[in-house]
């Protein structure tokens, strides 16, 4: 005889999204919970008034500098969010300069960073968000 499973408190998760769609997701969320590739990320939005999100770029010098990273740590960083097609490059001369391929990606990422700040601030304060 064989028994049945009671499935009543597992719950099912069923999967809308093709598998290869939720690799992707979980190569961006994995790459986005290291501090300095999520830092990247929102150093590359375009400031509030800025005309075109495509046309705002940095070079890779100025982020290692913003960051306080090594050069060689920066590139390897940029890298990896290059890989996942998050960023473009264009190269004039020896520098190389970086934007986001999907400025509205990133913008809904920082507005979950900022929804997470708020919610974790401690209640009936107005003191500074928490340090990252």
């Amino acid at each position: 005889m064989t028994s049945k499973r009671d499935t009543s408190s597992t719950p099912v998760i069923s999967s809308r999204r093709p598998p290869h769609i939720e690799r992707l997701i979980d190569k961006f969320l994995d790459a986005a919970c290291d501090s300095s590739r999520r830092s990247i990320l929102e150093m590359l939005i375009p400031p509030m008034g800025h005309d075109s999100p495509g046309g705002y770029e940095l070079r890779a010098g100025e982020i290692a500098r913003q960051l306080d990273l090594a050069p060689s740590t920066t590139s390897e960083h940029l890298r990896h969010l290059q890989r996942l097609q998050l960023l473009n490059i264009r190269k004039e001369g020896t520098n190389v300069y970086y934007r986001l391929c999907n400025h509205h990606l990133v913008q809904a990422f920082h507005e979950l960073l900022l929804a997470l700040e708020t919610h974790y601030q401690p209640s009936g304060t107005n003191g500074p968000p928490i340090q990252r």
